[in-house]
């Protein structure tokens, strides 16, 4: 008990009803909705070489293909197939179809045709 009479008797008697030490459990937030996936900046994101070659023979044929790129996959008895196995071992050749892929959608861009 308190015996000094200057003390409030509550400072050194314990309060009739203990606060509690933690409060209480609140549910947890609901989880956040998935982010949206970020978007790649690379043109190239999601476009398979052969949709790029098939593209490619499209607009320009074997012939001016071959003139934009000359090697032999598209100057003899060119077919998709072949292409692309020789693209697929070949990185400096897949880089100029990239290239020439990247060039063909700017320009299809510039004459409003996409």
């Amino acid at each position: 008990m308190n015996d000094d009479p200057t003390l409030p008797p509550s400072v050194s008697e314990p309060p009739a009803h203990p606060a509690p030490a933690t409060p209480p459990a609140t549910p947890p937030d609901p989880p956040a909705p998935p982010a949206a996936p970020a978007r790649s900046r690379d043109p190239l994101h999601g476009i398979t070489l052969e949709a790029m070659v098939v593209a490619l023979e499209r607009h320009f044929g074997w012939r001016g293909l071959a003139e934009q790129i000359p090697v032999r996959c598209f100057q003899s008895d060119p077919s998709v197939s072949s292409s692309l196995k020789f693209l697929r071992k070949t990185p400096w050749a897949r880089e100029k179809v990239e290239s020439l892929y990247l060039f063909m959608l700017r320009e299809q861009r510039r004459q409003g045709l996409r």
